[in-house]
């Protein structure tokens, strides 16, 4: 993709400070959009967006096309007249830095339910049409999503593969009975969803008008206990009772020793080729709604791919089985042209997973983090980058630039000092310096970073099932001058774009 000289923060909406024990897509998300303009800043980028199930992790969700709807603004329905305030008290609680999963996960069902039950008999027809058209232009997907999600709530929360046969196999005749019994429960899940993007889709709005672009964020492959492999087994490695034959991970690298077995379900090519690529097509169209930029996760499972025996302990087992990813990408530019995507390439990357990125002329990622070890050849030290990449001085799944930096051995350091010119004082800013100082057409940031944040701050640790995804900042934590800071290498790096003449419209029409 042709891309401009810009910079930006990562920041998941979930970190977000509010009353209610998460981020949402509410005030909070806009005045972050309001700190990023003031900083100079032309990017936010964001974890997957969808809903997520035991472990708390935006990578493994139910749907990889839904919103997570404990993101929704709540103080949204009371707006709308949809609930009372007193309806909040169940869901307030004070920002301890953390997000609180198991509470709010239990406190949204009540508000949820009564504003639910409000829009039906109160909402205006405008809004009731809205909801309509909204369930009409995305069916394909929303139809299954929603008549999933309440069967695995009668069903206890069970992964849909733990269900009796009957529906799990999705025989016609029972799954019109669930469908037709659970019509107004999976209405409720429509509804949700429908909050949930008119919420997104006016920040993502918001934050156009104000010349910065939403990176969002989608994981390769899907949870197995998702709507999509129940309800397209055919698009997955399942074999005849609909168990996995492989499921996805990464061989042994820089995070693991053991590799990380991720335990999704692993694409059926043959079939994907043989339907034009139709699925992965409508997911990136779709996504490409949400985003205004997409950061494809694990990009080189999309030309070789680590297939790990279903059943196996760790990913060492497994193999390597190639994907067609020149077909993919041909059949996406034909469909919907040169699409602005980020390959995430980074772990064990070879020659030809090289070769398909820059064929289709896709920016890789960049790590400072990773840069300074022993080797004098180091790709990830600046100057070896080139034009057309993605550069940060971690992701989500690394620690903070502080923590990061307090465990480096000493000759570490000092190599560290020389490259920089610096003491190792602020070195949370001296790695921001370098990143906006390099060549790097894009440069992104956590902002754990900004705020100069230690270990305790960090977002996720590959390879761990708990205390992960829960990181939230403090109010008054993010100051006005670091956002001057950020302003001013922006500037001495030709990193600002100026803001668009388009008139700043109120966000007062969400639904």
């Amino acid at each position: 993709m042709e891309i401009q000289r810009q910079s930006g923060i990562l920041l998941h909406p979930t970190s977000l400070p509010n009353e209610f024990g998460i981020g949402t897509f509410g005030p909070e998300s806009f005045a972050f959009v309001d700190f990023l303009e003031k900083a100079g800043q032309n990017l936010w980028q964001v974890l997957p967006l969808g809903p997520t199930g035991p472990g708390d992790s935006p990578y493994q969700s139910y749907s990889a096309h839904a919103l997570n709807p404990m993101m929704i603004d709540l103080n949204h329905f009371v707006v709308k007249g949809l609930i009372g305030k007193k309806d909040l008290l169940e869901a307030q609680m004070p920002n301890t830095g953390k997000v609180d999963y198991a509470f709010v996960n239990g406190s949204r069902e009540n508000i949820f339910s009564k504003a639910f039950k409000s829009f039906c008999a109160l909402a205006p027809e405008s809004d009731k049409k809205a909801l309509s058209e909204f369930e009409d232009n995305h069916g394909y997907w929303l139809n299954d999503y929603a008549i999933f999600m309440a069967i695995k709530e009668q069903m206890g929360g069970l992964p849909w593969y733990e269900w009796p046969d009957d529906i799990r196999l999705r025989r016609p005749d029972v799954l019109k009975k669930y469908s037709d019994d659970m019509a107004p429960r999976a209405g409720y899940h429509k509804f949700l969803q429908f909050v949930a993007n008119c919420q997104w889709m006016a920040l993502k709005k918001y934050s156009n008008q104000k010349s910065i672009k939403i990176i969002g964020d989608i994981p390769l492959y899907v949870s197995f206990d998702s709507s999509d492999a129940w309800a397209n087994p055919e698009v997955f490695m399942l074999d005849e009772n609909l168990d996995p034959e492989f499921v996805a991970g990464v061989p042994p690298d820089f995070f693991s020793e053991d590799g990380q077995l991720w335990g999704n379900v692993l694409f059926k090519w043959d079939y994907l080729k043989e339907t034009g690529f139709d699925w992965w097509i409508k997911r990136l169209s779709h996504n490409l709604e949400l985003a205004d930029i997409i950061r494809i996760d694990h990009f080189r499972g999309l030309v070789a791919f680590w297939a790990v025996p279903f059943g196996a302990k760790t990913a060492k087992d497994g193999n390597w089985i190639e994907a067609p990813a020149n077909e993919l990408f041909e059949a996406i530019n034909n469909k919907l042209g040169e699409l602005p995507i980020i390959a995430e390439d980074l772990g064990v990357i070879t020659s030809d997973v090289d070769a398909v990125r820059e064929k289709f002329n896709l920016p890789g990622m960049k790590i400072l983090q990773f840069a300074f070890d022993d080797s004098k050849a180091n790709p990830y030290l600046p100057h070896f980058y080139d034009q057309n990449s993605v550069v940060y001085t971690g992701t989500h799944d690394n620690d903070t630039i502080v923590g990061w930096y307090e465990m480096l051995a000493d000759e570490i350091k000092l190599k560290l000092h020389k490259y920089s010119a610096s003491s190792g004082t602020d070195i949370h800013w001296t790695m921001i310096r370098m990143a906006w100082a390099s060549v790097s057409k894009l440069a992104v940031i956590p902002l754990q970073d900004v705020l100069g944040l230690g270990t305790r701050a960090r977002m996720n640790v590959p390879g761990t099932l708990v205390n992960n995804w829960q990181w939230r900042f403090l109010e008054g934590q993010l100051l006005d001058e670091y956002g001057m800071k950020l302003l001013e290498l922006s500037q001495m790096y030709n990193r600002v774009t100026e803001s668009s003449d388009q008139p700043q419209e109120e966000n007062s029409d969400q639904h």
